[in-house]
């Protein structure tokens, strides 16, 4: 399957570059009659946009939807729903003096080894700007999601080594970091401040969590639901670790104190804790789904750094320009979006499982 294309009963194929004259998304296999509009995915997408505070990059993009088909009267018609957003404000001039020098931390390298060609305005098809299309995505998803009860959140679990020490979803959209911790929120947003004055970046952790996921979403082995959560969370450019549930900490654990007891509570089977994050052998259990993700520091820097170019030459450079000093604010929406793109997905497969012979699933 193409690189550009995810999914299996939802699927994704997102196109366009960061300098190009748009990027967008095809999605295909969603369910006919669902209420969708430009707003829907519009309200996304400016959770995304750059330009929205001090902590994001002054590219001013409007980032503004366009609904060209699988959508009449407001409602899905069941063909494949296709969103733009038109690139308005691209300065490839800035990148002109990278033309044939590979930038550290970026793909530069890696594309031209792969293909022997690069697009070194912005990246091209390596740059974060691919990610509103993967919004775009995300927001039909959710559509697909709500019906079954289910929402996604997510919030800055930790941004430059400052952690948040208590959860209030309510507190999140209220900070320019996206931080559950009205406490930590200034603390982080002051040392993305001093990062930038110094002409660097600094990273975090992402949290995302559904709540409403029934019991029963994933196959065993291959097609696991926390595997293909990796996959979905790791194709993100800026994503350089995942877990799911306690992750990395149940190394550190007893089995005694991992395992998550089950009960018997309103007809159904419930576990009395969590630290397995909602997934086991593969299969949501019915709790809360847990995933976090390791979000590196961005790799457009003021300071001056060492490289070579197309020629092999040793050359120093200094992207500077307008970047993100700190991801992790604009990663939360994108985070959400591929956390529902593949919770809507294994929705619509297990409900191909359930329907009858010669029915269609719906």
């Amino acid at each position: 399957m193409p690189g550009s294309v995810f999914g299996e009963f939802l699927t994704v194929a997102t196109f366009g570059e960061s300098h190009g004259t748009a990027v967008g998304v095809v999605v295909d296999g969603v369910p006919a009659g669902l209420e969708l509009s430009v707003d829907d995915v519009q309200r996304e997408l400016d959770r995304r946009r750059p330009g929205q505070s001090g902590v994001t990059s002054a590219r001013r993009e409007s980032d503004r939807a366009e609904l060209l088909s699988g959508v009449f009267e407001g409602k899905t018609t069941g063909t494949p729903v296709a969103i733009v957003i038109r690139n308005e404000e691209h300065r490839s001039s800035d990148y002109e003096r990278f033309r044939d020098a590979f930038r550290p931390g970026h793909a530069d390298w890696t594309y031209h080894a792969k293909y022997g060609v690069r697009d070194w305005r912005g990246g091209g098809r390596s740059s974060g700007r691919e990610t509103a299309a993967r919004v775009a995505a995300g927001a039909v998803a959710r559509k697909i999601l709500a019906v079954g009860g289910i929402t996604v959140r997510g919030y800055a679990r930790e941004i430059a080594g400052v952690q948040a020490q208590r959860v209030d979803l309510e507190e999140v959209e209220r900070n320019p970091v996206r931080s559950p911790d009205p406490d930590a929120a200034p603390v982080m947003e002051r040392a993305i401040a001093e990062a930038k004055e110094a002409g660097d970046s600094v990273g975090g952790v992402v949290e995302v969590v559904a709540d409403g996921v029934p019991a029963g979403l994933g196959d065993p082995v291959f097609d696991k639901l926390e595997a293909l959560l990796a996959h979905a969370l790791m194709s993100v450019g800026a994503v350089r670790g995942f877990e799911v549930g306690d992750g990395f900490a149940t190394a550190r654990m007893r089995g005694s104190a991992f395992n998550d007891e089950l009960a018997a509570e309103g007809g159904r089977v419930r576990s009395r804790t969590n630290h397995a994050g909602g997934v086991l052998g593969g299969i949501s259990t019915g709790e809360r789904l847990v995933v976090r993700c390791a979000v590196r520091p961005p790799a457009s820097i003021a300071r001056s750094q060492r490289t070579v170019n197309e020629r092999g030459d040793a050359v120093e450079i200094a992207v500077g320009g307008r970047h993100d000093p700190c991801i992790v604010p604009r990663a939360v929406p994108v985070l959400e979006a591929m956390v529902a793109l593949v919770l809507a997905d294994r929705l619509l497969a297990q409900k191909a499982i359930a329907a009858p012979p010669g029915r269609p699933a719906g």
